[in-house]
C-alpha cells in the first residue's frame, strides 16, 4: 500500500499571549468546515475566554486523555485537519512524546493537516533574548526548525496598547490578576520588544518563501553574499549561550548558515565532557546548523583554516573562562584568532556567565607530556641534584647519608612525575654518581667502602627507576584513553550523519579533509583490478596544485576493498589514525554506491513513465482516437448511400457531425504533437511582447457562446510570450473549465498585474479538486473524476502547463472560494505597457 502523503502545518505566530491566535485558529477550523472539510479539535485550551470557547461550538472534539491531546486516538479519527493548540506545550510524564510538536508531527506523518499556534517568546533561539527582555524563562520551547518547516506562518500581531486594553477589560486573564500581568509582563516596553522579534522573525521567514518562489519560478534575481557563521565550542557550558547568539546573527540575514565546531588534539587532550558536547550538538541541529569535529594540534590555527575552508564570514567565540594569572601562558584562543582572522573573517567575543570562572592551566596535568612537562621534567632532573649537592656540600651541617638519598630521590621523583620515564631515568643516574662521589666515604672518589652505601644507592636506583616507569606508564594509559574517546566522538559524530543520510560524497570528502587537516581529499576507483584510477570525487587543491587522480598523488591512501581508494594530501598521518580514516573511506564508498542507486532509480522512474505514456498514448489511440473517426465514418457511409434520400435538414446534419468530428480529431491530434514535442524538448517558443486582449478572445473560439465571462482590463502591461503557444494554453484551460462547469453558470477569465508579473484567472463553479489531486491534472494522459472516456485523452492541462513554463510562466490550480476551481496563468511582464483600445471593452460576455 501506498504511502499517504505527509500532512500540511499552517501555524499562527502570536507576538505575546492574548493577541488572538487561538481565536483565529478555530475561526480557520471553521471556515474549512464550512467548506466541507473534515476538521476536528485534538487539544484547544480557551482559558475561560468567552469569544474562544464560543467558537469550540460546532465543532468535533476528540476527548482528552490525562489532560493531554489523545493522538491516538486523533489518528484512529483520521481527519482530514486536526486542530491542535499550544506546539511548545511539554506533555505530562509518561506520556507517549515529550513535546506536544512531536505528536503532531506523527499527525503530519500520517497525512492529516495540523492547524496549530505559538508565541514568538517560545522559540529556541530566542530564549535568552526574552528572558533579558522580560525577566521570565521560558521553560516551554520548540525547536526554530519545526516551526520554519511549516507550510504556512500567520503573524497574529496586536499593538501593546490594544493588547493592553483588551487585558484591562478582562478578555486575556481573570480581573484578579489583571494588575499584576499589566504591572509585569505586559508593560509596553516588554510588548513592543516582543512585537519587533515577531516581525524580525516572520520576515526573514517571507524573505525564504519569496527566494522559494523564485527559484520554482525560475524569476531572475540579484545573488547576495551568503553568511556562514562558524561557532567555536570547548564542551564547557558556555556553548549553548554561542549557538544561541550565533542563530540570533544568522537570523538577521535570509540564508544565513551555522556551523559549530569543536577542535580536538589528535591525542585526546583536553577533551571535553561528551554529554555537554551531544546536547550542544542537538542545540546546534534543532536550529538549523551542523555540528563538525575537527582534529588540530593548534586550536586557533585549526579553527581559522576550517573558517576559511567553509567560506565563512564570521566567528563566534566566548570570552575565556581562565583567570588572569593564566595569561603569562599565552594570550589564549579568542585573542590569537582575533588577531589572526585578517579582514576576511569577523570574530565575535561573546561574554557569558562563565567568564574567568577557571579552566585551570593551558596545559593538563593529565592527559599527555607537554612541551612544558618536558622541559620542567629534564630542568629538575638535571639543574635539581646539581643545587642539592651545592647546597649539602657547602653547609656546615649533617643531615645525614638516609635524608641525603630522601632528598634526592624527591628529585628524581618529580623528574618523573613532571618529565616522564627519560628525565627520571637521567635524575636518578646523575644522583647515584653525585650520591657515590660526594657523600659516601671516601668522598671525593668513585669507590664505596660501606656495604650499607652500596645498597641504599642500589635501592635509591631500583625505586627511582620504578617510579620512573610508573608515571610514564599511566601517561601512557591516559593518553591511549583520551585517543580513543576522541575517536570514538569522532565515530558518533560520522554514525549521526550516516543514520540521516544528510552527507553527499562531496560533503562526505570535505568533512574527511576538515577532520584530519588535509588540503585535499579524493575518492578513486576502477574498473579492473588492474585497471586505471578514475576519480569519482574530490574536493580541495593540494598544496601543489594538479589533483588527485591516482594513489602516489597523496600522503595518505585508504583502500577500500580491491578497486576503490581514499586518497588525501595535506601530511602523512599516524598509524593509529588510519583506523578512523577507514571508517570514513567505508562511509564514502557507502554514499557513492547510494547515489548510484538514487540515479538508477530515477532512470527506471523515467523508463516507467515513458512506458505508462506509450501505454497510455495506444489506449488513447484506441479509443478516444477511433471515436471521432467512426463518427465520420458512419456519416459518410450515410451520405453516399443509394438506399436513403436524405433531406437537406439530414444532410446537414451528418455534414455537421462529419466537421465536428473532423475538429475534434484534429484538436486530439494537436494535442498528441503538442505533448510529443514537449516530451523530445523540441518546442522553441519566439517569445515578444504581446497584448493579452489581442489572444485571449481569440483563445475562446472553441467554447459555446455565452459560456464564458471576459475581464481583461485595457491598462494592463503587455506580456512576454509566444502568441500562439499562449493562445493554445488559454484555450486549453478555457474549455477544460467550462467542461466540468455546471450548464447555468459561467466560467470567468479575468487578467491582473501583481509587480512584474501578469495573471490570467479561469474560475469556474465546477464539483473542484481536492488539494492531493492539484498536481495530478496536469500530468500526461489524466482525467479527474468520472470524466467519460470520449471527453479527452487527457492531455490538454499538460500541453497548456507545459507551453506555459516554455515561456517563462506556470500554471496551477488553486480551490475557488464557495466551489469549483481556478487555473492561474501567471506570465512576465513585456518592456512596454500598451495604450489603451478603443475597438475593445474591459468586459465582455462570449
Amino acid at each position: 500500500m501506498a504511502q499517504a502523503p505527509r500532512g500540511t502545518l499552517r501555524i499562527y505566530l502570536g507576538a505575546a499571549p492574548g493577541v488572538g491566535k487561538t481565536y483565529a485558529m478555530l475561526s480557520e477550523a471553521h471556515r474549512r468546515q464550512e467548506r466541507g472539510t473534515d476538521v476536528v479539535v485534538g487539544h484547544v485550551e480557551h482559558y475561560g475566554r468567552p469569544r474562544t470557547e464560543a467558537l469550540l461550538h460546532g465543532l468535533e472534539l476528540v476527548p482528552r486523555r490525562g489532560g493531554e491531546m489523545d493522538t491516538d486516538a486523533v489518528l484512529a479519527r483520521a481527519p482530514r485537519v486536526a486542530v491542535v493548540d499550544e506546539l511548545a506545550h511539554t506533555n505530562a510524564p509518561g506520556s507517549r512524546d515529550a513535546k506536544r510538536w512531536q505528536d503532531v508531527d506523527r499527525l503530519l506523518a500520517a497525512g492529516i493537516d495540523v492547524i496549530s499556534t505559538v508565541n514568538i517568546q517560545h522559540l529556541e533561539s530566542l530564549g535568552d533574548v526574552v528572558e533579558s527582555i522580560t525577566g521570565l524563562r521560558q521553560r516551554e520551547t520548540v525547536p526554530d526548525e519545526v516551526v520554519r518547516r511549516a507550510d504556512q506562518i500567520e503573524l497574529v500581531d496586536m499593538s501593546p496598547q490594544a493588547l493592553r486594553r483588551r487585558m484591562a477589560h478582562g478578555n486575556i486573564y481573570r480581573p484578579d490578576k489583571v494588575d499584576a500581568a499589566l504591572s509585569n509582563y505586559f508593560r509596553p516596553g516588554n510588548l513592543t520588544a516582543l512585537r519587533e522579534l515577531a516581525l524580525l522573525w516572520t520576515a526573514d521567514r517571507v524573505d525564504e518563501y519569496l527566494q522559494r518562489y523564485r527559484a520554482e519560478h525560475s524569476i531572475s534575481s540579484t545573488w547576495r553574499a551568503r553568511e556562514r557563521i562558524v561557532v567555536g565550542l570547548t564542551g564547557g557550558p558556555e556553548g549553548r549561550t554561542l549557538i544561541r547568539r550565533a542563530a540570533r546573527v544568522a537570523a538577521k540575514g535570509s540564508g544565513s548558515e551555522i556551523l559549530a565546531v569543536h577542535i580536538a588534539r589528535p591525542d585526546g587532550l583536553a577533551a571535553a565532557p561528551h554529554a555537554e558536547l551531544a546536547a550542544q550538538r542537538g542545540l546546534v541541529e534543532d536550529l538549523g546548523g551542523t555540528y563538525h569535529h575537527v582534529i588540530g594540534d593548534d586550536v586557533p590555527a585549526a579553527l581559522l583554516d576550517f573558517a576559511r575552508g567553509v567560506n565563512a564570514s564570521q566567528v563566534v567565540l566566548g570570552s575565556s573562562r581562565r583567570r588572569s594569572w593564566h595569561y603569562v601562558f599565552g594570550p589564549g584562543v579568542g585573542a590569537t584568532v582575533a588577531r589572526d582572522s585578517g579582514p576576511d573573517l569577523d570574530v565575535h567575543i561573546v561574554t557569558h556567565d562563565e567568564v574567568a570562572t577557571g579552566r585551570g592551566l593551558p596545559v593538563g596535568r593529565g592527559a599527555r607530556l607537554g612541551r612544558l612537562r618536558t622541559v620542567t621534567g629534564w630542568l629538575v632532573a638535571l639543574a635539581g641534584p646539581l643545587l642539592l649537592t651545592l647546597v649539602l656540600s657547602g653547609t656546615p651541617l649533617d643531615v645525614g647519608f638516609t635524608n641525603t638519598v630522601l632528598l634526592f630521590l624527591a628529585f628524581t621523583v618529580t623528574a618523573g612525575l613532571a618529565g616522564g620515564l627519560l628525565p627520571a631515568l637521567v635524575s636518578a643516574t646523575v644522583s647515584s654518581a653525585l650520591l657515590n662521589y660526594f657523600f659516601t666515604d671516601p668522598r671525593r672518589t668513585w669507590s664505596v667502602t660501606d656495604p650499607h652505601n652500596v645498597v641504599s644507592i642500589a635501592v635509591y636506583l631500583l625505586v627511582a627507576v620504578s617510579v620512573a616507569s610508573v608515571v610514564d606508564l599511566a601517561a601512557r594509559r591516559t593518553q591511549q584513553a583520551a585517543r580513543l574517546r576522541a575517536e570514538s566522538e569522532i565515530l558518533s559524530v560520522l554514525a549521526g550523519s550516516v543514520l540521516r543520510g544528510d552527507d553527499s560524497l562531496e560533503g562526505m570528502l570535505d568533512r574527511v579533509r576538515e577532520t584530519f587537516s588535509m588540503e585535499a581529499a579524493a575518492l578513486l576507483e576502477r574498473q579492473e583490478d588492474h585497471g586505471p584510477w578514475v576519480c569519482a570525487a574530490a574536493v580541495g587543491t593540494p598544496r601543489g596544485g594538479g589533483a588527485l587522480r591516482r594513489p602516489e598523488d597523496g600522503e595518505v591512501d585508504m583502500p577500500v576493498g580491491d578497486r576503490r581508494m581514499l586518497v588525501l594530501s595535506g601530511r602523512v598521518l599516524p598509524a593509529e589514525d588510519r583506523r578512523v580514516l577507514a571508517a570514513f573511506a567505508a562511509q564514502a564508498v557507502g554514499v557513492l554506491d547510494r547515489q548510484r542507486l538514487v540515479g538508477q532509480a530515477e532512470q527506471a522512474r523515467e523508463l516507467a513513465e515513458g512506458n505508462r505514456i506509450r501505454t497510455a498514448l495506444l489506449a488513447a489511440v484506441s479509443h478516444d482516437l477511433r471515436t471521432p473517426l467512426a463518427a465520420i465514418k458512419a456519416a459518410v457511409t450515410s451520405l453516399r448511400s443509394d438506399d436513403v434520400a436524405w433531406s437537406e435538414e439530414d444532410e446537414a446534419d451528418l455534414l455537421e457531425a462529419i466537421e465536428q468530428g473532423a475538429d475534434r480529431l484534429d484538436h486530439l491530434v494537436g494535442n498528441l504533437l503538442d505533448m510529443s514535442r514537449l516530451q523530445t524538448g523540441t518546442l522553441t517558443p519566439l517569445i515578444r511582447s504581446i497584448d493579452l486582449d489581442e489572444v485571449v478572445p481569440r483563445a475562446l473560439g472553441g467554447v459555446p457562446e455565452g459560456s464564458v465571462d471576459l475581464d481583461v482590463p485595457e491598462t494592463l502591461p503587455v506580456v512576454a510570450a509566444d502568441p500562439g503557444l499562449l493562445e493554445r494554453a488559454v484555450a486549453n484551460v478555457v474549455e477544460n473549465a467550462v467542461k466540468y462547469s455546471p450548464a447555468e453558470t459561467r466560467v470567468l477569465v479575468a487578467a491582473s498585474a501583481l509587480r512584474e508579473r501578469v495573471e490570467v484567472r479561469v474560475t469556474d463553479r465546477g464539483p473542484g479538486v481536492p488539494d492531493s489531486a492539484k498536481d495530478r491534472i496536469f500530468e500526461p494522459f489524466q482525467r479527474h473524476g468520472d470524466a467519460p472516456r470520449g471527453a479527452g485523452v487527457g492531455l490538454g492541462l499538460a500541453v497548456a502547463r507545459g507551453f506555459a513554463e516554455a515561456m517563462g510562466g506556470t500554471l496551477h490550480a488553486e480551490d475557488t472560494p464557495g466551489g469549483g476551481m481556478t487555473m492561474v496563468l501567471t506570465l512576465r511582464a513585456g518592456e512596454a505597457t500598451p495604450h489603451p483600445r478603443a475597438d475593445l471593452p474591459a468586459h465582455v460576455t462570449t
